[in-house]
């Protein structure tokens, strides 16, 4: 598939504001447009933004309106210099941490304790094949098991016809704006009269699509994606007068047809930040899963020019801002509200869900790398690596659970008012639910869904675990563990169609307080146990990366019998997966990029690793409670920690 250029034919939809008359805009339809030439042109595709500072810089202003400026225009390139000069004065209060040895034990597995090498950053000047030959020429080398796979794989490089029908299906959701690809639709039903929203390029939805791309080698639609969605990021965003902080990426954009004259017509980028969405929810991982896309961009193709460019970096910085910002919170990780990822409806994962955790974990590690290395980044730097490593062991030492860990939570002591007591959390044993304790495998163990005071979540959640393998949240002991239990429990966790997106569903009077009653989220169905194709190009990266291509193939051969046949829904209701969701679209796009994504990882496994991270070892040695040893209130909760899950 051949991709064209950008025409100098297509608007942004910019919603009214007071200041429009001062900005030289003219008004039609409640939009507003200036003329201007194609937004992916050099420095013309930083946009100009007024009244409110970020990043703690004095005298940087960004606005809730913007116009896009021509490549030609004086004052863009002045823009573009300036935001330069003041992005690389951005500081933070948190300072450097010093090393800690007692802590090692939270994260090394039977002694390991040799340090190698850590690369942030691939050297930019090699290409993505050259990347792939040392990785091929490295297996053949040391004989690991991996080049039978690469052998095996070679004879299927051929299409099925099953591919070849979701490769046209996937071709044919592409969104274009002004004649070149910007994204594919959610869901592409040619009977669907009422599409909703389904008609919307979403960006979590897009992820799995740009890597079916990318791997086939189309790289133009991923970029053309990047750039627009990061012009989108500064877009003015209110409701009921409210505007959330800067650096918040849309759910999803629309290509709209604007009416100019009567005879004249053009198309407008239209943005969702969640002010048309059920609940009114903004995307959190929307961000999030911007920068994991850009890196693997980069990765694969090795075109980290993308990465270096002002707006990018900009960009990236004020995501991070967004996430690192100071709260009330006490705990590392990211608190969210109900419906602010994937699960989009309430499910009663507000607080600190696993999923965002992850994604967040994997964001921070992907930022670190492309992140330029100027004196303007590293008080940046240092604050991404404390937050990784502070968060690093939240999640091992608090959110796993296996046999052990659960016996230990059954004999908890409560109420403990103290600096290093081992229910930190004040949780309740009658917590415990039934069906865990006769659903743990003696061999497995995984992540719970959140934890908050006095609160787990001991539903499994399969996206946060799936990524916490992907980007070693977990420890390798852990990811074993995780890969253990969905081979335990495969009836449940993939039944007739992989995957659960959690288990178990909730039922009868939990059902009701939860969820309030909701018609779509009925009991083993959608969000609420449903069973969701595309889980499968992740479950297939997890699986590379820990050397289980067996569970891999085995769940995408059970998909690859059913999808075509089913139309290739969006979720499968029942506690087994066994009939399309009752309000499932046909013909969903990342069900079926998922499908062609695992194809393509499981015919190139060495792939794997340009979107998965090994363990850091360098953040075994940050801990900020070394910060200050004047401080007797000061007390390292590593080195109270009781639990020897980890050990």
């Amino acid at each position: 598939m051949k991709f064209v250029a950008a025409k100098p034919c297509c608007r942004f939809l910019i919603h009214r504001s007071s200041t429009a008359a001062m900005l030289g805009f003219s008004s039609s339809s409640g939009a507003f447009r200036r003329p201007s030439p194609p937004p992916l042109l050099g420095f013309g595709s930083i946009s100009r933004w007024n009244h409110k500072q970020t990043l703690g810089l004095p005298g940087l202003n960004w606005g809730k309106s913007r116009d896009l400026l021509r490549p030609c225009d004086i004052r863009g390139f002045h823009l573009v210099a300036g935001v330069a000069s003041n992005i690389r004065e951005f500081s933070s209060s948190v300072e450097t941490r010093v090393n800690d040895k007692n802590f090692e034990r939270v994260y090394v597995q039977e002694g390991l304790n040799v340090r190698p090498v850590v690369v942030e950053k691939t050297d930019q000047d090699k290409d993505a094949s050259a990347i792939r030959e040392g990785i091929e020429k490295s297996e053949q080398s040391d004989g690991s098991k991996a080049a039978p796979e690469i052998a095996t794989a070679n004879k299927l490089s051929e299409d099925s016809e099953v591919e070849k029908e979701a490769w046209k299906l996937l071709e044919n959701a592409v969104v274009r704006y002004c004649g070149s690809p910007v994204g594919t639709l959610a869901a592409n039903d040619p009977n669907d009269k009422l599409p909703l929203n389904y008609d919307q390029v979403f960006i979590r939805d897009f992820v799995p699509s740009a890597l079916a791309f990318l791997l086939k080698g189309d790289t133009d639609i991923v970029k053309h994606f990047l750039l627009h969605t990061l012009q989108l990021q500064s877009w003015e965003k209110t409701v009921d007068c409210y505007s959330p902080g800067q650096g918040l990426m849309p759910a999803s954009f629309k290509v709209r047809t604007v009416a100019i004259d009567e005879n004249k017509f053009e198309e407008v980028l239209d943005p969702d930040f969640g002010e048309s969405a059920i609940g009114r929810v903004a995307p959190v991982d929307s961000g999030l899963w911007w920068i994991i896309l850009l890196r693997a961009y980069g990765k694969i193709t090795g075109d980290f020019a993308l990465q270096e460019r002002v707006d990018v970096q900009t960009g990236i910085k004020l995501i991070l801002n967004l996430c690192l910002s100071d709260g009330f919170d006490m705990f590392p990780s990211l608190l969210v509200t109900d419906g602010s990822c994937m699960i989009d409806r309430r499910m009663g994962i507000h607080g600190h869900p696993l999923e965002i955790q992850a994604l967040f974990y994997s964001a921070l590690r992907c930022a670190r790398e492309m992140l330029a290395s100027d004196e303007g980044s590293k008080n940046l730097v240092r604050t991404v690596n404390n937050r990784l490593s502070a968060l690093s062991f939240h999640i091992r030492e608090y959110y796993w659970v296996d046999m052990n860990k659960i016996n230990e939570i059954y004999r908890y002591k409560t109420e403990e008012y103290s600096t290093d007591a081992t229910n930190k959390f004040n949780i309740y044993p009658e917590q415990i639910p039934h069906w865990l304790m006769d659903w743990i495998p003696e061999e497995g163990g995984y992540l719970i869904g959140n934890l908050q005071p006095a609160h787990m979540d001991f539903r499994f959640f399969t996206l946060g675990n799936l990524w916490s393998i992907v980007s070693s949240l977990g420890t390798p002991k852990q990811n074993e563990a995780i890969l253990n239990l969905i081979d335990a429990k495969w009836d449940d966790l993939a039944g007739q169609m992989p995957l659960k997106i959690c288990y178990p569903a909730l039922e009868s009077e939990e059902w009701r307080i939860i969820t309030g009653c909701d018609p779509k989220n009925t009991p083993w169905s959608y969000h609420n146990g449903g069973s969701w194709p595309t889980l499968l190009w992740q479950f297939t990266l997890a699986c590379l990366k820990m050397g289980r291509t067996d569970l891999a193939s085995r769940a995408v051969e059970m998909a690859e019998k059913r999808l075509p046949l089913d139309h290739w829904p969006e979720y499968y209701d029942t506690k087994s997966g066994k009939f399309i969701g009752k309000q499932a679209r046909l013909y969903q796009t990342w069900t079926i990029a998922g499908f062609l994504t695992s194809k393509l990882l499981l015919q190139k496994p060495e792939m794997a690793s340009f979107l998965s991270w090994e363990e850091d070892y360098e953040l075994l040695e940050i801990c900020v409670c070394a910060l200050n040893n004047k401080s007797s209130r000061r007390k390292c909760s590593r080195g109270a920690a009781k639990s020897q899950i980890l050990v």
